[in-house]
């Protein structure tokens, strides 16, 4: 499989190491120093691309590779107001494109973990829902991606909280999401149900960039001649 790699920072090193270990090639690699690279001509050959850049960049990024017919697997955060318009532009191109909040098994899991207990709480309003979400000094975005996938799913099966709020909650209709930045934490994410008699928890932590890194080389490997707009519960078949 030639793969390139759209975001040449930690995580895309990352990616290239266990994708050449794969076996697999690097045919391309694109950061903020060679954008225009990123073009037909370069891209022809390319069965896949894996795009870790920035918000800023996510939607052209996305939009060329695209418009050039290869596939594109995301997992750069910060910039959905976007996403109807790349699916769109999938369908019309008959493409194939994969987003994730985050790409590690383990997380998506951790996502099918809570909607099926969001789905058990509603019945029980004595609890009240907050999530936490703990990352590194460098993350641009606060809460992370992964925070409000965890916080939009929660919703739809709590039909009282109305939007997240990045803060202490304010009004009954609001779910908090606290962020903090410390050091190198990977990143750990945490949904709570806390009553006055106890206090139902479930956390995920994650150790490594490893585990996002391999879950974005899996996507990749599975979308490649497939059409459609995906996510990586289709990857990974969990419904």
């Amino acid at each position: 499989m030639n793969i390139a790699l759209i975001g040449y920072g930690k995580m895309g090193k990352t990616i290239e190491r266990l994708a050449l270990a794969a076996g697999h090639s690097v045919v391309l690699k694109i950061d903020q120093d060679n954008t225009g690279d990123l073009n037909p001509d370069r891209l022809k050959g390319v069965d896949v691309a894996i795009e870790f850049s920035r918000p800023e960049s996510a939607y052209d990024n996305i939009s060329r590779c695209l418009e050039a017919g290869v596939p594109v697997v995301c997992g750069t955060t910060g910039w959905l107001d976007q996403l109807e318009t790349v699916k769109a532009l999938c369908e019309a191109r008959k493409g194939a494109f994969l987003y994730a909040s985050n790409f590690s098994v383990g997380v998506n899991l951790f996502f099918a973990l809570n909607r099926h207990l969001a789905r058990l709480m509603a019945n029980y309003p004595q609890y009240e829902p907050a999530l936490l979400e703990i990352h590194h000094v460098h993350k641009l975005d606060a809460p992370s991606g992964t925070a409000i996938t965890l916080a939009e799913d929660l919703m739809s099966a709590l039909p009282e909280k109305q939007k997240w709020v990045n803060t202490a909650p304010g009004a009954p209709d609001e779910l908090a999401i606290l962020s903090e930045r410390i050091g190198e934490v990977p990143g750990t994410h945490e949904v709570r149900y806390a009553s006055a008699i106890d206090t139902i928890t479930i956390r995920h932590e994650a150790h490594s960039r490893e585990g996002f890194a391999y879950g974005a080389l899996v996507a990749a490997e599975w979308i490649v001649e497939r059409e459609g707009c995906f996510e990586m519960k289709d990857v990974l078949g969990l419904g």
